[in-house]
């Protein structure tokens, strides 16, 4: 691989997370947000992080600087124009993504390939955005993802073998192991998630039972690691209405619609851990 720069849309937990991930690699990372205060407010969320590890002495005060060191960020989307590697981690929003595409395209040389840490909206779509779509591809992290071990790699329809191959041996180099899905609404991850996530919220609305008691029958029922609510309130209860409407619109199939409950805290500006309240209270 040529990859030296590598750059990354989106100061957010995803963002930063990929912004991490890609410095402790060894490349130099441009990290790019809408202000200066998204931008600093994932880097000191990245420097936590990293002194968090330190603390529990899996990583040496002198790595932790250095991987600092390789971070810049900016609010110019234009300078991508310096990276080998682009990844857009922005929010699940279809219209915003499509207009992140149309200007990287214009602004990276034709060699950069554009990957997309989307969770549902099918690449092909994000592709045709740009004159470039056989460098386009997805490469959808999970979260949080210094933890997390996967990357889903996503073909489009155009998506070149060089470009897949790159991704694959991207992710390998950032420590990961990628797995392959083919480019549909949800892919994998998500096409099997989020609709269990959904029926744990119509349980909850139905009055199945309560949020703590659905969560444990699925920890110490099902061996999960987290409930399905806890879950849902950790990524953004705004992003799981997000996925599930994208695979509604995509396969037409009522088993995919979001539960009304799902939409009305979405609605209340309940989302989870990061407004404060979701489905547990975090105040």
């Amino acid at each position: 691989m040529n990859i030296k720069t590598f750059g990354v849309i989106g100061a957010g937990q995803m963002g930063g997370g990929i912004a991490q991930v890609a410095a402790a690699s060894g490349l130099d990372v441009i990290m790019s947000d809408i202000s200066e205060e998204c931008t600093a407010a994932g880097l000191a969320s990245i420097e936590k992080n990293l002194v968090r590890s330190v603390e529990k002495g899996k990583l040496e005060t002198d790595e932790a600087n250095a991987i600092l060191s390789r971070l810049k960020t900016t609010t110019n989307l234009g300078d991508m124009a310096e990276a080998d590697y682009v990844v857009e981690a922005a929010v699940e929003m279809e219209d915003l993504k499509f207009n992140i595409f149309r200007q990287l395209d214009e602004a990276c040389p034709a060699h950069v390939i554009l990957a997309t840490n989307t969770s549902s909206i099918p690449i092909g779509r994000i592709a045709a955005q740009t004159g470039r779509p056989e460098k386009v591809i997805g490469m959808h992290f999970m979260n949080p993802v210094p933890i997390m071990k996967l990357v889903e790699v996503i073909r489009g329809l155009a998506t070149s073998k060089e470009t897949f191959d790159l991704t694959w041996q991207l992710c390998e180099k950032f420590g990961k192991t990628p797995a392959e899905a083919n480019d549909f609404p949800g892919f994998i991850a998500n096409r099997i998630l989020l609709p269990m996530i959904n029926e744990a919220i119509f349980c909850l609305y139905q009055g199945v039972g309560k949020a703590e008691d659905i969560d444990t029958v699925m920890k110490l029922g099902m061996n999960h690691p987290m409930g399905p609510l806890a879950l849902a309130d950790l990524i953004g209860l705004d992003t799981c209405l997000a996925i599930m409407e994208t695979l509604y619109d995509g396969f037409k199939d009522s088993k995919y619609r979001p539960c009304p409950l799902l939409r009305k805290y979405v609605e209340a500006g309940w989302l989870g851990r990061k407004s404060g309240k979701g489905f547990y209270d975090y105040k």
